[in-house]
């Protein structure tokens, strides 16, 4: 039912929300926006069902902020957020603290909806193992030795003329690397390349 896909969406840019709430209304979602984190805090909803987005740099309390007050209050609801280039170590940071997924701005009307969907169909099973674990690490295994040294700076959050600093290498090096472990994982965006690499550090 439409009721059960809700989106609840939170960004101190009145632009922004308003364009994320056509968008996802378009798509066939029900949305709530909230300008603030501390707005949406206030008018907690029911953890029940729907998913959340959320910016993560904000006025008040940041969305990595926001992340912790969740976590403290047992919510159980995903959350995704959204960053911009400059932020993707903040979103890598958030995604290690419990985020299903990270989309980096601009983005794709596609990348978004796909995103919620797969939140929406994981909610109440957040914690269960991945199915795709076993493939991603066999993926992992065709890494170059380099490969995956630019992979494990990716997910530290690291940006490329960081990784290229510490490995003693160029950053156009680095985005070479970076790409052939795009392609050997599989990876459609760097979230989704940061979200394999969680998933195959888990405990099986």
């Amino acid at each position: 039912m439409v009721t059960d896909r809700l989106v609840h969406v939170i960004d101190d840019d009145d632009a922004m929300r308003d364009s994320m709430a056509f968008l996802l209304e378009t798509a066939g979602f029900r949305v709530t926006t909230y300008e603030s984190a501390t707005a949406f805090l206030e008018a907690l909803p029911p953890a029940d069902r729907g998913c959340v987005i959320t910016d993560v740099r904000m006025p008040g309390m940041s969305g990595i902020e926001l992340l912790g007050e969740l976590k403290g209050r047992r919510f159980g609801m995903p959350v995704i957020v959204m960053t911009g280039h400059a932020d993707v170590p903040l979103a890598v940071q958030a995604m290690k603290a419990g985020v299903v997924d990270f989309i980096e701005k601009p983005f794709e009307e596609a990348t978004i909806v796909a995103a919620i969907e797969s939140a929406l169909s994981r909610q109440g099973s957040i914690h269960v193992e991945d199915p795709q674990r076993a493939h991603i690490i066999e993926r992992m295994k065709t890494l170059s030795a380099r490969e995956a040294q630019v992979l494990e700076g990716l997910v530290a959050g690291k940006a490329n003329k960081v990784v290229a600093y510490d490995l003693g290498i160029s950053p156009r090096t680095v985005e070479v690397y970076r790409a052939n472990v795009m392609t050997k994982m599989q990876a459609g965006s760097l979230s989704e390349l940061v979200r394999m690499a969680l998933v195959a550090e888990r405990e099986g």
